[in-house]
């Protein structure tokens, strides 16, 4: 038992690691370029590189909040999802779970050295622009994801 503890940990963590490093490399990136970056830079139709910061959580959601309220908020969830990640027994809700933790902990490097979230992703159709948001942003979508379909695929 103690041995798949450690593979399901080591998978976990590898998914987190993996997540963050991920976030915080195109994070730094698009800071190295961000007087390039303060106006739209075309990719492909539909889709531009721009330097934003998010100062909220979500869509701009709760900007008002210090900065420091929405860190403690998301380290107490970081330590809920860690809990259910280390308990769980099926490797698809590990790896959601660590995807998850390190989409989140990017975002609270941000909020710690920043006081707001980097954002550079801009995908638009016509006028209408989707917020921009971060690798972080997906990592957690796609944990998320994952933990739906892994309950979709394995209800209890």
């Amino acid at each position: 038992m103690s041995l798949f503890f450690s593979n399901k940990a080591l998978l976990g963590c590898l998914a987190v690691i993996v997540a963050l490093m991920a976030d915080q490399a195109s994070k730094e990136a698009v800071l190295e370029n961000a007087h390039r970056l303060s106006a739209a830079l075309p990719v492909v139709p539909g889709f531009n590189l721009v330097f934003t910061r998010n100062e909220g959580v979500t869509f701009g959601l709760l900007s008002g909040m210090p900065w420091w309220v929405l860190t403690v908020l998301a380290v107490l969830i970081c330590l809920w999802i860690s809990s259910v990640m280390l308990r769980s027994n099926h490797k698809v809700e590990v790896v959601g779970c660590g995807l998850i933790l390190g989409g989140a902990l990017g975002n609270i490097a941000d909020r710690v050295r920043h006081g707001g979230v980097t954002d550079f992703l801009d995908f638009y159709i016509g006028n209408y622009h989707w917020p921009s948001f971060n690798l972080a942003d997906v990592a957690v979508l796609c944990g998320v994801s994952l933990l739906i379909f892994h309950q979709v695929r394995n209800p209890a």
